[in-house]
């Protein structure tokens, strides 16, 4: 089931004097949350509106309404923050990452279920799929080489191992 609410970074320290906040993204770009008019905050995740955003060395700064000094930035510290899904416009053929996690995994050769994506590692060459409940722990990396289809309305990745993987 597809999230309502999906994580996009977290505040990491203020920014200036002037209440701004240093945001580390966890998506493709820091420009990807600067798009963003309402963010949300927390476990709760209550809605805060987005006055001012741009991106600074790989970080998003970000300026919320009602917040107009470093001690009202400070205590937003290590707060994690969230946008709609519904308020996120993805190109044809993209996802999130979020939404692989669960994704039955099969073989494309052979259509064998080799288990479920249970966590998506990501080093800096390319992303990489844990996929366990198979026979055996599998270490997928996410180049067209290894994926053959990606089907996150059906539930299913299918995949071309190598041998010996």
């Amino acid at each position: 089931m597809k999230q309502e609410f999906l994580e996009v970074g977290k505040i990491t320290n203020t920014h200036g004097i002037m209440g701004e906040v240093r945001v580390e993204p966890w998506a493709d770009s820091p420009d990807f949350l600067c798009k963003f008019k309402t963010l949300y905050v927390g476990k709760t995740q209550w809605p805060i509106q987005v006055e001012r955003a741009r991106v600074h060395k790989n970080m998003a700064i970000l300026k919320f309404e009602g917040i107009t000094d470093m001690n009202g930035a400070l205590a937003m510290k290590n707060q994690v923050l969230y946008i709609a899904r519904s308020d996120a416009k993805l190109p044809e053929g993209h996802f999130f990452l979020a939404d692989l996690e669960g994704l039955e995994v099969r073989d494309a050769d052979t259509g064998k279920v080799l288990g479920k994506i249970s966590q998506v590692l990501t080093p800096p060459a390319n992303n990489v799929y844990v996929v366990t409940g198979g026979e055996r722990e599998l270490l997928i990396p996410a180049v067209p080489d290894f994926i053959t289809e990606t089907n996150v309305d059906e539930g299913y990745m299918l995949v071309h191992l190598i041998e010996g993987m």
